[in-house]
């Protein structure tokens, strides 16, 4: 008996250890066994990463585990992934394992992990999917057979995701959270299949989205007429979300074509199946809402499935007096009536239609319903709706649980007919677009991220008419700022519907505006920024929107920005291709006048600017304190007071906050000043300069009706010289500075030299009075460096020994000029004169030309003079 279990134990062993060996020495013949016969059966480039074969996973079967599979196509795809599986398990049996590569490979059963599949379908209707080989009969004799086989009892796909995108049927189907199983006997050629399904289904077409993320649970037996390629849905149950389904009928592959004849109805008719048609992110939990009334959904879908047809189909959606009320909300939602269908009679896509016969709720004592149809779905949608009602909006979400950040309050009343076809819309034929009636809004809140304040609307009316849309009262607030408009839109539904600009004119009235309350704060900068406790401080500005096209004329008593008010604000605002363009807009400010014409562009990531200011009597202290722009264009300025004239004309970009960013101005000004003086004191450049030069007080300058121009780029202002005057002394002003306070000014003066101290005084006294009053000594003054630490030279140090040169110069032309005149001859000497006086003065006369030529005259010669 021991010898037998010794026996029995080593017959054992032996297998084990030949289960284990087997994998080691047939897996690379495996693996290359099923990746030349996957290829040699698809037109496409079949690959994975790594791979394993145990014999011991599904015993007795051997089991392929495959890692990283990926599926590449071949042209006219080349390139493009089709299939990418993280993971791939294959069940195969043990005899599989000696067959050559050549020969048939079946697989029992597989699993597919964390799959994407991308289908695809080209504007040629190429698919990327159509990559199974030709069979035998189909191909030259000079190919290889298809040896490609299955004999699957299970198969599933679990967590994965499939897309289909088909540029030529404008359709795009995408599948989430996809888990699928299936078992049945593929080696029979009548058999059952039995699925479960679930996933996420969103689905679009022509650039519409129809449904997104619904959920579809599937439990279907499938009878499996491999010979006839008919398949029948025997026992199945779906949930469209939480909505119930069953359905029977059969799907016949044919050589041209798919014939399919399918019923669906919901199994009950309560009309908590309707909620649970809705997805339930919009409906929360409906297990404990209270219902009456009714409502069903039934379906009939048949015919054939080729390139010119679909199926007919006949879906309609009825319910009867129906309410519902969720247990923890204070409303119901009464007398609810569907009346909907879906239908196609002919077979033609084109033919498909929508009928909504009636659609009406209560709640409280409103009414609201509506009804419509929409024909030529697939070619030129063309739409006919009513709607009408009173709608308190407050009541929305006490009957129903929407999500919101803001409760909805207000009274909605419309009473509106519409009737458009797509195409007339889409090229604006006014003849075929039909709208009449009337919006009225009362006390409405609106509120979004993208405003900074919600929008109270006191009340809004607006008609609609064929071609047109008026807003004939918008009374609102949003933060301090209070707006009131009226004006006309004219393709409200080509905005709505078909990518059209919105096109329209207004006019706009306001008591006070504060452009702060229409500005957005930036998250990234408000984190950098420093806080502050300006309520008006200007935030991050929205983008023009592209579909704008809009015209805004504004009056405004009072507008805020920043620290700035600006009285009387009119002109004519126009929003267009992402700019907003300002045309005769005059404002109050500084107690004066500004007059502005220009535009904003924020086409590019960082908006620009184009400006041409007109400045008329500003209040040069009022607006040197608060504009930065003027500060930067003419920070001495900052010292004077008075009035100003200027024309600017200037360009660059802006900041987040919409101030000009200074280092990119260029442009130029004209600038006068009208009635000034000026406090050196307020400015440490000017300070200096007054303690430099005693015999000069800037208090006292005479600055009125100087006019100077100005330029500037690359953050540099360069100012051209100009001439002022103090009492009897000449200055000229010019230079240069940066936006980053730096500055190079020189200021040269022509001062008379009776204000250069004793010494000069002494020199001056050789002169006689007439003479002193026309001598003047330049002096040149500059100031340099930051101007908050200036630095201020001047050359008075060396104006005595200019003005010693120049009274030497000017006494050597005194007595040329006195010695050429006695030369010529005096006519208006005095005849009475003493011949003695003569002499003297002849003598005076040789000897300073003698000086100048070098050689006297001999004594002899000067007593022949007479």
């Amino acid at each position: 008996m021991k010898k037998i279990y010794k026996i029995v134990l080593g017959i054992i062993i032996f297998f084990f250890i030949l289960l284990i060996s087997i994998p080691l020495l047939f897996q690379d013949k495996v693996m290359n066994l099923v990746k030349t016969t996957i290829n040699n059966n698809v037109n496409a480039q079949v690959d994975f990463s790594d791979s394993s074969l145990s014999l011991l996973r599904n015993f007795p079967n051997a089991s392929v585990q495959l890692s990283n599979l990926t599926v590449i196509n071949h042209a006219p795809f080349e390139g493009d992934t089709l299939v990418y599986a993280k993971e791939v398990n294959l069940a195969i049996k043990l005899t599989e394992l000696f067959k050559a590569s050549s020969e048939q490979l079946n697989i029992k059963s597989f699993t597919i992990d964390e799959a994407l599949v991308n289908v695809m379908v080209d504007e040629k209707g190429n698919a990327n999917y159509d990559i199974a080989k030709p069979s035998k009969t189909e191909e030259t004799t000079d190919k290889e057979p298809s040896s490609f086989g299955l004999s699957i009892n299970s198969y599933a796909i679990n967590n994965s995701t499939i897309k289909y995108n088909d540029k030529q049927g404008k359709l795009a189907l995408e599948l989430t959270d996809f888990n699928h199983s299936g078992s049945g006997d593929f080696s029979q050629s009548n058999t059952e299949l039995d699925t479960q399904t679930s996933t996420l289904i969103s689905f679009g077409m022509d650039g519409n989205t129809y449904a997104k993320n619904q959920k579809i649970q599937l439990d279907a037996v499938l009878g499996m007429d491999l010979t006839n390629k008919k398949f029948s849905f025997l026992k199945n149950e779906a949930k469209l979300n939480n909505l119930p389904l069953i359905f029977d009928g059969y799907l016949q592959m044919n050589e041209n074509n798919q014939e399919v004849d399918i019923n669906f109805k919901t199994p009950s008719s309560d009309f908590k199946n309707f909620l649970g048609l809705i997805p339930e992110a919009y409906t929360k939990s409906i297990a404990n809402v209270s219902t009456t009334g009714n409502f069903s959904l039934n379906g009939k879908v048949n015919g054939i499935i080729d390139d010119n047809h679909i199926p007919k189909l006949d879906i309609s959606m009825k319910s009867n007096n129906a309410s519902f009320k969720y247990p923890d909300l204070p409303k119901s939602v009464q007398n609810i009536n569907i009346d909907a269908q879906i239908k196609n009679t002919t077979g033609k896509t084109e033919n498909t239609f929508v009928s909504i016969n009636n659609l009406s709720f209560k709640i409280d004592e409103d009414t609201f319903s509506g009804k419509g149809n929409i024909y030529n779905l697939t070619t030129n949608p063309k739409v006919n709706a009513t709607v009408k009602g009173t709608l308190n909006l407050a009541n929305l979400n006490q009957a129903y649980p929407i999500d919101l950040q803001n409760e909805l309050s207000g009274i909605l009343k419309a009473d509106l007919l519409t009737e458009f076809d797509m195409k007339a819309i889409e090229n604006s034929i006014v003849s075929r677009i039909k709208n009449s009636g009337k919006m009225e809004v009362i006390n409405f809140v609106f509120s979004s991220e993208d405003l900074v304040n919600p929008i109270y609307i006191k009340n809004t009316v607006i008609n609609f008419t064929p071609g047109t849309v008026s807003l004939t009262k918008f009374d609102a607030i949003t933060g301090k700022s209070d707006l009131n408009a009226t004006g006309t839109l004219k393709n409200l539904l080509g905005f709505l519907l078909a990518d059209k600009k919105l096109q329209g004119n207004f006019s706009l009235n306001s008591n006070a505006f504060y452009v702060s309350d229409f500005m957005q704060e930036n998250p990234e900068a408000s984190e950098k920024k420093e806080e502050t406790s300006d309520e008006n401080a200007p935030k991050e500005s929205l983008k023009i929107p592209a579909f704008l096209d809009c015209s805004v004329t504004a009056n405004a008593k009072t507008v805020h920005y920043d620290n700035l008010t600006l009285k009387n604000v009119k002109g004519t605002l126009l929003l267009k291709d992402e700019k907003a363009i300002l045309q005769n807009v005059d404002a109050n400010i500084f107690n004066g006048q500004l007059a502005l014409n220009g535009e904003v562009n924020t086409q590019q990531k960082h908006p620009t600017f184009d400006m041409k200011l007109g400045i008329k009597s500003f209040d040069i202290a009022q607006s040197f304190t608060g504009l930065d722009l003027l500060q930067s264009l003419g920070p001495i300025a900052g010292a004077m007071s008075g009035k100003l004239n200027s024309d600017v004309d200037l360009a660059g970009s802006l900041n987040n906050d919409f101030t000009p960013n200074l280092a990119s101005v260029s442009g130029n000004a004209l600038a006068e000043l009208l009635t000034t003086s000026i406090n050196p004191q307020k400015t440490k450049a000017l300070s200096l300069l007054n303690d430099k030069l005693s015999f000069i007080d800037l208090t006292k300058l005479d600055l009125s009706d100087i006019k100077t121009h100005l330029s500037f780029s690359n953050g540099n202002v360069v100012v051209k010289p100009f001439d002022l005057k103090y009492n009897d002394i000449g200055i000229t002003v010019g230079g240069s500075h940066s936006f980053d306070k730096t500055m190079s000014y020189n200021v040269t003066l022509n001062v008379p030299a009776k204000y250069l101290g004793n010494e000069a005084q002494g020199l001056l006294s050789k002169l006689s009075a007439k003479e002193q009053q026309n001598i003047t000594v330049p002096i040149t003054a500059n100031i340099t460096g930051n101007m908050t630490n200036p630095s201020v030279t001047t050359d008075l140090s060396s104006s005595v020994t200019k003005l010693t040169q120049k009274l030497i110069q000017q006494q050597k032309d005194n007595l040329v000029n006195n010695a050429l005149g006695g030369l010529l001859g005096d006519k208006k000497k005095d005849s009475t004169s003493t011949t003695n006086k003569k002499g003297e003065t002849v003598k005076k006369v040789t000897d300073v030309l003698g000086g100048l030529f070098g050689k006297k005259k001999k004594a002899q010669q000067k007593d022949t003079v007479k």
